[in-house]
């Protein structure tokens, strides 16, 4: 098998790895939404720790890279809060949805972050790509828009991190440093909400946070993996597929219908990524 193939089946596991981790979130009940992260975080924490003791790397930082790591993690945190707040009130594939708008706002945040200017048809895709996310959204003068937009912001927060993610790459810093120091980074942030609000848990919701945790080492390793098979540019619209899989778990497991305004939202979305990764080839 191609390299580029290998790249293309670890980024659907990826994929799949990351729908699971919504499905098993949404399967926690009625935790608060900052315990079901802290124990997230936790176990993503371990796995990078191991990572990096296994390849025998210490654990010094680049220099002048904390501040990036710092703002990295920030943003990466704030994302991952208001994604599971969406998955937990919302259809999990719209939530899904919506935090995959975060490379169309990584287009938008490269220019203030890494003054890296977007063409005109990247402006335009991007203004498609916010217009499919209004069918998924459907504004509304009620409260119940409110999950899809705290949704859409999380895509916001995770575009400006994974900005900061390219910045750090740029400046040689190793991937497992950046996901221990967000893991940590993000545990240390929600623990002393966890431990003023504790909710006791049942060993089954116990079960699906370990699950949780789990599904998204499994994704970032697969995703991390994907990577280094194939350049981003070739590979990098397949992680849509994670869409399919959230909405193939809701509808089966969680008897969630996605609508008609949705599902032009997703085409609409999907599109803009699709036409974006074909701009990024032919201009390369």
């Amino acid at each position: 098998m191609s390299d580029k193939k290998q790249g293309i089946l670890y980024i659907i596991t990826a994929a799949f790895c990351f729908a699971c981790m919504s499905f098993f979130i949404r399967m926690s009940g009625d935790l608060p939404t900052i315990q079901k992260s802290f124990f997230r975080n936790v176990v993503a924490m371990i796995v990078a720790f191991v990572m990096i003791i296994k390849s025998k790397e210490d654990f010094k930082i680049g220099e002048g890279n904390f501040k990036y790591l710092l703002f990295r993690s920030i943003g990466g945190t704030i994302g991952l809060l208001f994604n599971f707040y969406a998955i937990d009130h919302m259809n999990i594939a719209d939530a899904n949805m919506l935090n995959k708008l975060s490379p169309f706002f990584a287009i938008i945040m490269s220019t203030f972050i890494l003054g890296e200017f977007a063409s005109l048809i990247e402006w335009l895709i991007v203004i498609v790509a916010f217009v499919g996310a209004l069918f998924v959204i459907k504004p509304s003068f009620d409260m119940s828009v409110v999950p899809a937009l705290i949704g859409a912001f999380g895509g916001f927060a995770a575009g400006t991190a994974y900005t900061f993610v390219r910045k750090l790459g740029m400046r040689g810093e190793r991937g497992h440093m950046i996901v221990l120091f967000f893991s940590t980074f993000s545990c240390l942030f929600t623990l002393p909400f966890v431990i003023f609000d504790y909710h006791p848990m049942s060993l089954r919701q116990f079960g699906f946070l370990m699950l949780t945790g789990i599904s998204a080492a499994g994704g970032q390793l697969a995703i991390t993996k994907a990577y280094t098979k194939a350049p981003a540019k070739e590979i990098s619209v397949y992680d849509y597929s994670q869409v399919i899989f959230a909405a193939v778990l809701g509808y089966v497991f969680l008897g969630q219908v996605i609508d008609l305004h949705s599902i032009i939202g997703y085409v609409i979305i999907i599109g803009a990524a699709i036409a974006r990764w074909f701009y990024g080839l032919k201009k390369e």
